[in-house]
């Protein structure tokens, strides 16, 4: 699949917000607190690159790994009797087929209008990575935002450190230079730490329930029409926590 990083905005603010939040805290927040030629400066600098080297490896794969195509040869196994609930669809009865891509597609596969074709066990299409979060790059899309709320957090903490330190030992002018880069840090690493947490939790409870974004939402109409018929929904797919946390883990 081809896609043009280039000129993707939301691939090149995100870039440049990892880049400006890694220079900042480790050339002014590390270095005003503690000075990076100490133990504890070089200490702390190197946990941050460490955690940012981690962020960037985790989001390149995010952005370049395909996140799982459907095979062309795919049939579905109409003789099996346990899975054919879940190939049909559920208005009709008739298989899952996919007309745009003219084949049959398997469980929890979806077609991405952006992508403009099937992607197994999709989540969602994300703008910030310019590709599909499916089966082959969740893992690495959930371990990102783990690694970035802990590093917003981590320069957080920095950022407000450095701001404890006695002012007379910095001159006004180095003072009055960094104003600017402070006010940027903190309004950024506060709406990024919010943002990202949220969709942390959101996505845990999507990895302990062994749902989908996509699987979630069909889930709520589907919980729905069982209570209105008198039936109990349950997820299909939900093996319990442990066994569903394993199964993250089994990917690609």
């Amino acid at each position: 699949m081809a896609r043009s990083f280039a000129r993707s905005l939301p691939v090149i603010v995100v870039i440049s917000a990892i880049a400006y939040i890694y220079f900042t805290t480790v050339f002014i927040f590390v270095e005003e607190w503690f000075g990076l030629g100490s133990s504890p400066g070089l200490m702390n600098a190197s946990i941050f690159t460490a955690i940012a080297a981690m962020c960037v490896f985790t989001y390149s794969i995010c952005l370049f790994r395909d996140p799982g195509r459907v095979p062309s040869s795919f049939m579905p196994d109409v003789e099996d009797a346990e899975n054919p609930l879940h190939e049909i669809k559920r208005k009709g009865g008739d298989l899952r087929y996919c007309q745009k891509c003219s084949h049959y597609k398997p469980p929890r596969a979806h077609h991405c209008r952006v992508c403009k074709r099937c992607v197994l066990r999709m989540d969602h299409h994300c703008i910030w990575i310019n590709n599909c979060v499916g089966h082959a790059n969740y893992k690495a899309f959930f371990v990102f935002v783990v690694y970035a709320v802990t590093a917003c957090i981590y320069s957080l903490v920095l950022l407000f450190g450095s701001l404890t330190v006695d002012s007379e030992k910095d001159d006004q002018q180095s003072e009055s230079s960094y104003r600017t880069a402070y006010v940027i840090a903190v309004l950024l690493l506060i709406f990024l730490s919010m943002a990202l947490s949220v969709l942390l939790g959101w996505h845990i409870y999507l990895v302990l329930q062994n749902k989908t974004t996509i699987e979630h939402h069909e889930g709520v109409r589907a919980m729905w029409l069982a209570e209105k018929g008198g039936n109990v929904y349950s997820h299909p797919y939900d093996l319990g926590a442990y066994e569903n946390l394993s199964s993250v883990r089994s990917f690609t």
